[in-house]
């Protein structure tokens, strides 16, 4: 019996992007990076320790390609 293994991870893999990252992949600075979070228009960032907070970067990718999206329609 041959045992095939899917090249598939069973969980799919995602990082979290420190706000530098976030910057750097948005092209927006932190207060406008707050300012989009608190009005419900940029994806929550995920707390990491009582002082760390990063964002889960398919999130923000997604969050670009929607702008994207928008731009061209």
């Amino acid at each position: 019996m041959q045992v095939v293994h899917s090249a598939r991870s069973a969980v799919p893999r995602d990082r979290l992007l420190r706000l530098a990252d976030v910057e750097a992949v948005t092209g927006c600075k932190k207060s406008t990076v707050y300012k989009l979070m608190k009005e419900g228009k940029f994806p929550a960032c995920v707390r990491i320790t009582s002082r760390m907070v990063a964002w889960p970067e398919s999130a923000v990718l997604t969050w670009v390609q929607q702008r994207i999206g928008g731009a061209l329609a």
